[in-house]
């Protein structure tokens, strides 16, 4: 969920739900700040990732990811259905095909493998290394970290400071952070298939945002009328995506290129509080975690016709794919446990629960596929649970109110964002 983990938010209907949290009204959010171009080429230029691979070495231009971005040949050949620029499927009938275990980019291939921890509550990071099961690095950062994202050519993690107006870069080959680049209500951060622009998640200021993804730079701000938007996946072809909007429990349909809104609906169920967005393998089949609905509505996002809610648990909240694109795994923040769907079935086959309680939160899955890594939201811990049978491996203390961390790196041609989700 979005916003802090301690204090009731009221909702725009005027109830307030004890599990939400608190978030300033869009009257109190800072006035965007205007910025000059050539201090943005500076920020950048002294950010990991902004333009290059050194976030203290200036570049005279910004570059893609070799490993992603398609040859001149292939471009040539590029399906037309596809968004243009955007590198084709793998494999039409898996998404995920590029996610199998260990396949890393040769752009990511040396950096250390860390699971990095936003501490909502005490504005840093924690840095844990996989191997020991320990914080080896806690880094400040701004106000209200939300989530830790991958960039699009996998050579930066920004870190979303929400409350303080601004993104951190890390640099994951070197573990240094760089300079903080301006951007307002940074709650959620994604990139569209093709590579050209971050879509900010502007939940306090009801718009997407879409700025370059290396300047980040304002190339369009959409207005939305529905509340809190904050998670979001693309379809197979990336002509569009889905957006939750979590504090109206609406859905939102965006025509990509167009940066339009094209559909929106509101999800039948009183109070719902719908959180993260995740597409099926063979893209026909869209997944919304409802904490509020406590399951998953499942959508047919081409049609986008009305959901059916498929019960998982109390405070149903994150949603990960395995690295055999053969299950998905549905974190239940409410009761501590992770329910596991069958994308075959389309059922739930297991529950695992956390010995003790916890708070499964927000995470990823480690490159092998073997550790699924949650945040305990409510708790300041860190979970890491075996996949083959939901045992928990460890319980990590971190800072107050951990929520989107980011397993990194993780296998992928390039990053659409959030806390890693990876074609």
């Amino acid at each position: 969920m979005a916003r802090g983990p301690i204090r009731p938010h009221p909702t725009p209907g005027g109830a307030t739900d004890p599990r939400a949290v608190a978030r300033p009204s869009p009257a109190r959010a800072r006035a965007v700040m205007p910025w000059a171009a050539g201090a943005l080429l500076l920020a950048c230029a002294a950010v990991t990732g902004c333009a290059a691979g050194e976030p203290e070495r200036p570049r005279e231009k910004p570059s893609r990811s070799a490993g992603a971005r398609p040859s001149a040949a292939a471009s040539k050949a590029a399906d037309p259905r596809l968004l243009p620029g955007m590198p084709p499927p793998l494999d039409p009938r898996d998404l995920y095909a590029a996610d199998r275990p260990g396949r890393l980019s040769p752009v990511v291939k040396r950096f250390p493998s860390r699971v990095y921890v936003p501490n909502t509550l005490s504005n840093t990071v924690s840095v844990i290394d996989p191997k020991t099961y320990k914080v080896v690095r806690t880094l400040p950062v701004g106000n209200q970290p939300q989530h830790v994202v991958p960039s699009w050519d996998l050579k930066t993690l920004w870190v979303n400071n929400d409350l303080g107006n601004s993104l951190t870069p890390i640099d994951p080959a070197t573990g240094r952070v760089g300079r903080p680049v301006d951007v307002h209500d940074p709650y959620n951060l994604y990139f569209t298939p093709d590579g050209k622009y971050a879509v900010v998640m502007a939940s306090a200021d009801r718009a997407l945002v879409f700025r370059d993804a290396h300047t980040m730079r304002v190339v369009k701000s959409v207005p939305v009328s529905c509340y809190g938007v904050n998670h979001a996946d693309f379809s197979p072809d990336g002509r569009y995506f889905i957006v939750s909007c979590e504090f109206s429990g609406e859905l939102l349909k965006v025509d990509t290129a167009r940066m339009k809104v094209v559909g929106q609906q509101r999800l039948p169920f009183a109070g719902a509080m719908p959180q993260d967005v995740k597409i099926s393998p063979d893209g026909r089949t869209w997944y919304v975690a409802d904490m509020m609905a406590d399951g998953v509505w499942v959508l047919n996002g081409d049609a986008f016709t009305r959901p059916r809610l498929m019960p998982t648990g109390d405070g149903t909240h994150g949603l990960y794919v395995s690295r055999d694109s053969r299950h998905m795994y549905i974190t239940n923040r409410g009761e501590g446990t992770i329910s596991v769907l069958s994308f075959a079935t389309g059922k739930l086959v297991d529950r695992w629960r956390l010995p003790g309680g916890g708070s499964p939160d927000m995470g990823g899955v480690s490159a092998d596929g073997k550790v699924l890594w949650l945040s305990g939201r409510y708790h300041s811990e860190v979970y890491a649970i075996d996949t083959r049978d939901g045992r928990l491996r460890a319980r990590i203390p971190v800072g107050g109110g951990p929520h989107g961390l980011a397993v990194y790196p993780q296998p992928g041609r390039y990053s659409l964002g959030h806390t890693g989700v990876f074609r």
